[in-house]
């Protein structure tokens, strides 16, 4: 049980997409229309829920968000 405990934690990764959006003033219906994403990938990110995301996605988000 130990093992599988830590295996969680060390693969934990935070999304901060709401907080990006947030400073940009950015509404979920801007960051559709400005990345091309489908909703539900980037309202899954927006609520970390997301269990996987592909590189195109977040490439797309980087640019948008610059980083």
């Amino acid at each position: 049980m130990l093992h599988s405990t830590l295996v969680l934690k060390m693969i934990m990764i935070r999304c901060n997409l709401s907080t990006l959006m947030g400073r940009d003033k950015l509404s979920i219906a801007d960051v559709l229309r400005e990345t091309g994403l489908n909703r539900s990938t980037t309202a899954a990110l927006y609520k970390e829920t997301a269990k996987r995301v592909d590189l195109p996605a977040i490439d797309r988000l980087c640019r948008l968000i610059r980083c």
